[in-house]
């Protein structure tokens, strides 16, 4: 366990499960609130951005809340940033699931529905990690098995920092900076989940020194 640093917000805009991922941080020793409101970002340590459900849905309601600038100006400032899900998706500008809904741009790549060679989707269930690399990854090898919810994939422009497979190769988690993000819910991933979150806790506290 880490020692408790300055509190991490997650960000509600009525499409994530926070709750899962408040008990997941709590489990790793860190502390934890809702922001309902952009303003409940300011002086954060760090950012969970989780998502569930559509693409063009969770879009809206976070651009209608506020959230869309906040969120962009905390990655740009260096404010480490974790997105869960859907919450990964949104970091990238578009999705096929909703072509005319504008996604948060703070990365490039596409995210497009799963080939999934005739396997059922949505993709639901525990798969394994292979290449997997960077600050978040530390620790984590390559078979070990994370939970996943999903239809659709994204696929970064070099930003992969794991990759897993369902009928097609796609990028499981990502890293650029302070930006990071997983295709799988670390909050129900078991041990490996748990470690994954821990890493981006202590993340949050380097920025704080």
């Amino acid at each position: 366990m880490i020692e408790k640093i300055k509190k991490i917000a997650v960000v509600d805009y009525g499409a994530g499960n926070m709750f899962s991922v408040l008990r997941g941080l709590s489990r790793v020793n860190a502390q934890a609130y809702v922001a309902n409101s952009p303003g409940e970002l300011k002086d954060c340590a760090g950012i969970v951005l989780p998502g569930v459900g559509s693409f063009g849905y969770a879009a809206n309601a976070l651009r209608s809340r506020g959230f869309f600038s906040a969120l962009r100006d905390a990655a740009e400032s260096g404010v480490p940033l974790l997105g869960i899900c859907l919450g990964m998706q949104l970091l990238f500008s578009h999705s096929e699931e909703s072509p005319d809904a504008e996604g948060l741009g703070i990365l490039g790549g596409a995210v497009t529905k799963l080939n999934a060679q005739g396997l059922k989707l949505p993709h639901i269930g525990w798969s394994d990690l292979y290449s997997t690399r960077g600050r978040l990854m530390e620790g984590i090898k390559s078979g070990e098995f994370v939970y996943f919810v999903h239809s659709f994939g994204v696929h970064s422009d070099g930003f992969c920092s794991a990759k897993a497979e369902y009928g097609e190769k796609f990028d499981a988690s990502v890293e650029s900076g302070n930006v990071f993000a997983t295709q799988f819910h670390p909050e129900k991933s078991g041990l490996v989940g748990l470690k994954i979150l821990s890493n981006f806790v202590e993340i949050c506290g380097e920025t704080e020194k």
